[in-house]
């Protein structure tokens, strides 16, 4: 299920499901703050077809971001951008409306490119609510992360592959997420996670997810990292916290700053929010969970 090959290169679509044309999303949103006056403040915002930001009222850093997609999910052949960048010394917070939802494909997969860029001292937490990956769903996500010195980064992504409230699984498709974090232009974090044709089966292994529906990687590139590693793991494996989690946390040195990786797996996204928030919250600091998040 993990590819270290490192590959750029996106798994094929599925066959096609219907020739018939279909109107596509296409959706760009880009955003740009900067310390000014004591505090992180918006400085350009760009929205272009399906893509939208929203600014909460927030007091004090960081700035807080809400991304919606209009078009209420994707499917084959939609296109979804979003650029972030955050000037030096700032502070932003980055998370989504809702969960996005990845439909069945048609023809072609749907793809989002995201580009997160921080300036020197600066700090950038994206935490999106998790994606949903529908039965049949084809789908590519570029992740690229570029951090200044001394600049801080909180990245999360989640993944529910079916929703067993609504009794729906997702049994075949494909799903690429790919990641490429560097600092001060070196590379310091590289991933390809990339699961199909038959899904069901490749979760079931016991090298994979033994089963489980939901898995989340939670990366922290900040000088904290280490000092957080114990407490990471004591909230991973805390049965007390509720239902079972497969997870571990890990950490390296990396030039002046430090890495710190976990990754979990739950029979649902209801047991692996339970365990996200708290780790969240740890990881993030007195900035803590964005406004939207919720059990």
């Amino acid at each position: 299920m993990i590819d270290d090959t490192l590959t750029s290169q996106p798994a094929s679509p599925l066959a096609p499901l219907s020739l018939l044309a279909a109107q596509r999303v296409a959706g760009l949103g880009r955003l740009f703050c900067g310390k000014n006056d004591g505090r992180t403040r918006l400085q350009r915002l760009y929205q272009d077809g399906s893509a939208k930001i929203r600014l909460p009222a927030v007091e004090g850093d960081p700035l807080e971001a809400v991304l919606i997609n209009t078009a209420g999910g994707l499917t084959g052949g939609d296109r979804l951008g979003w650029t972030v960048e955050v000037g030096a010394d700032a502070s932003a917070a980055i998370t989504t409306q809702a969960c996005e939802k990845v439909y069945r494909a048609a023809a072609d997969r749907a793809e989002t490119s995201v580009r997160l860029r921080v300036g020197p001292g600066g700090r950038l937490a994206w935490l999106p609510q998790e994606t949903i990956v529908f039965d049949r769903a084809a789908f590519a996500r570029t992740l690229d992360v570029e951090l200044g010195d001394d600049a801080e980064a909180l990245v999360l992504e989640a993944a529910l592959f079916g929703r067993l409230a609504m009794g729906e699984r997702t049994v075949r498709g494909r799903f690429h997420d790919r990641w490429r974090v560097r600092q001060g232009g070196a590379l310091i974090h590289a991933e390809d996670f990339r699961i199909g044709p038959d899904i069901a089966a490749t979760l079931k292994r016991p090298a994979a997810t033994g089963g489980a529906l939901a898995v989340a990687t939670l990366l922290l590139v900040s000088p904290r990292a280490e000092s957080l590693l114990e407490p990471a793991r004591a909230i991973i494996g805390d049965p007390a916290i509720g239902g079972p989690v497969i997870g571990g946390a890990s950490f390296w040195s990396v030039g002046r700053s430090g890495k710190l990786l976990a990754r979990l797996c739950a029979g649902d996204g209801y047991l692996l929010r339970k365990r996200l928030v708290p780790l969240v919250e740890l990881l993030n600091g007195r900035a803590g969970l964005p406004k939207l998040w919720s059990l």
